[in-house]
């Protein structure tokens, strides 16, 4: 590992130069490091000890990956695409269900007992086990989700390949994703959250306390909150607007379910904008 993780360094260091780049040996070095990454071996990103750490020679590998490949023919039913980024190979041995319609690239791992309904799977994103995939959702390349999500209809995860250093979206564990939900730019959301239907969550964007009026955090819900979408006023020279923002409306015990039922308790008891 430690002499691939060199050699992919190297590669990135030279990935101007061609001579370099689209050598057998180069070439090898990006297909090894992919091959971890689609067998779960090794995680673009990862909680440790609370924060969020980025394995940047991964990124660095499939940013080489996208230069060095070229579109190919793919066909899967009546469907054919001319794609950089191969399908996913061998589903049906690791556990996964995988409904007609999903498309899930090569170099992202799913845990046994993912449950994936037709949407897209980016390269290098990880789904955590019990997770449900639900229908015309997008996990973006390097998008970290934990285990026992729901990710509901619509969502989308935005990606995060450039710059490699950056942090991906991460979803950690038990978390509950309502429909048209929207999470980009290294947002997170934490462990046991809830965000109801057409959240908008990016790094910039506040999430406040409905109780206290405190902002909490940019870009983060805490663990084991309920989170709604909601505004604030702003003023400017035209007028007053209002900006999006998270709403807190409750906190949640640890390992209290969170169901559909409650967050609409949650939702007619508390007011949605500031």
């Amino acid at each position: 590992m430690a002499a691939l993780r060199s050699e992919i360094e190297e590669l990135w260091e030279r990935r101007d130069d061609e001579a370099v780049v689209y050598t057998t040996e180069a070439l090898a070095a990006v297909d090894g490091a992919i091959g971890l990454l689609d067998r779960g071996r090794v995680r673009v990103a990862e909680l440790m000890d609370g924060n969020v750490v980025t394995h940047e020679w991964l990124k660095c590998a499939i940013v080489l990956l996208y230069q060095q490949a070229e579109p190919g023919i793919t066909r899967f039913g009546p469907f054919e695409c001319a794609d950089k980024i191969p399908l996913k190979s061998e589903i049906e041995a690791s556990g996964v269900q995988v409904s007609p319609g999903a498309v899930i690239r090569r170099g992202s791992y799913q845990e046994p007992g993912v449950v994936v309904m037709p949407s897209h799977i980016g390269i290098g994103s990880y789904v955590g086990e019990g997770t449900l995939v639900d229908s015309w959702v997008g996990i973006g390349s390097c998008a970290q989700v934990g285990r026992n999500v729901h990710l509901s209809g619509g969502v989308g995860l935005g990606g995060m390949i450039e710059p490699p250093m950056a942090k991906p979206v991460v979803i950690e564990d038990d978390a509950f994703i309502g429909a048209r939900s929207m999470i980009y730019s290294g947002a997170r959301v934490g462990e046991g959250a809830l965000l109801g239907a057409g959240a908008l969550l990016t790094d910039t964007i506040p999430v406040i306390d409905a109780a206290t009026g405190e902002e909490l955090s940019r870009g983060e819900v805490p663990p084991w909150t309920v989170a709604v979408p909601a505004s604030r006023p702003r003023e400017y020279s035209g007028g007053t607007f209002g900006l999006p923002c998270l709403l807190v409306i409750k906190h949640l015990e640890k390992g209290e379910r969170h169901d559909k039922a409650k967050l609409n308790e949650a939702v007619r008891a508390q007011p949605l904008t500031l």
